[in-house]
C-alpha cells in the first residue's frame, strides 16, 4: 500500500534532525577523543588534521569549525580530558574530613586508573618527546597541567604537615619525588 505524505509518520523528520543535532553536539568530543588517539600514537608533529577529521569520521572542513589549528586541538584534550580531573582532585582534598595519608593514598591511586592505565598516560610522555619543537605546546600543558598538579600536592602535603600528619619537608622536593614517577610511569 502507497503512503501519502499526508500520512507519512509525523515523527521521521524531527527524529532525523534531532539525531543531526545530537551529533552535532558531540563532534567537538568526537574530535578531540579522535585527536588524543593520533596524539598518542603518532606524536603531535606527524598527527595531520586530514588524519584527526577521518578518524572522527568528518570532513577537515568540519574540524575548523570546531578548532582553528592543532595546537587548540591539542588545547582541547587537555582542557576535556585531564583539566575536568584536576578539578575533581581539587575538590575532594577542600572537603575531605579523614587522613592526609589516605587522601595522598586516593589522589595516587586515583590518577593510575584515570589517567596513568589509560590512553592519557602517552600525553606526558609526547610532551616530553615533542617540547623542544612545540614549545607553545609544551607550555600550554605545563601551565594547565602540571603547575596545577604540583599545586594539588603541595596543599595536600601543607595539609598534612599542619595536622601533624607528615613531619615538616621541602614541599618542593617532597612534591618532586612524588610527582616525577608518575609522570614517566
Amino acid at each position: 500500500m502507497h503512503t501519502s505524505p499526508e500520512m507519512a509518520p509525523a515523527t521521521s523528520l524531527s527524529d532525523s534532525s534531532m539525531h543531526r543535532r545530537r551529533r552535532k553536539d558531540e563532534r567537538p568530543s568526537e574530535l578531540v577523543s579522535a585527536a588524543l588517539d593520533l596524539f598518542v600514537d603518532r606524536g603531535f608533529a606527524a598527527t595531520r588534521l586530514d588524519d584527526v577529521a577521518a578518524r572522527a569520521g568528518v570532513s577537515k572542513g568540519t574540524l575548523y569549525l570546531y578548532f582553528e589549528s592543532k595546537e587548540a586541538l591539542f588545547k582541547a584534550v587537555i582542557e576535556e580530558a585531564i583539566v575536568p580531573l584536576l578539578a575533581a582532585a581539587e575538590d575532594e582534598i577542600a572537603g575531605y574530613e579523614g587522613g592526609s595519608i589516605d587522601l595522598l593514598r586516593r589522589l595516587l591511586f586515583g590518577w593510575w586508573e584515570q589517567i596513568g592505565a589509560t590512553r592519557l598516560a602517552g600525553v606526558p610522555k609526547l610532551l616530553i618527546a615533542e617540547a623542544r619543537n612545540f614549545p607553545a605546546v609544551a607550555q600550554y600543558y605545563h601551565d594547565a597541567v602540571l603547575v596545577r598538579g604540583r599545586g594539588l600536592l603541595r596543599t595536600l602535603l601543607q595539609r598534612g604537615i599542619e595536622r601533624g600528619e607528615f613531619r615538616a619537608l621541602d614541599l618542593e622536593t617532597a612534591i618532586d619525588v612524588i610527582y616525577a614517577p608518575l609522570m614517566m610511569l
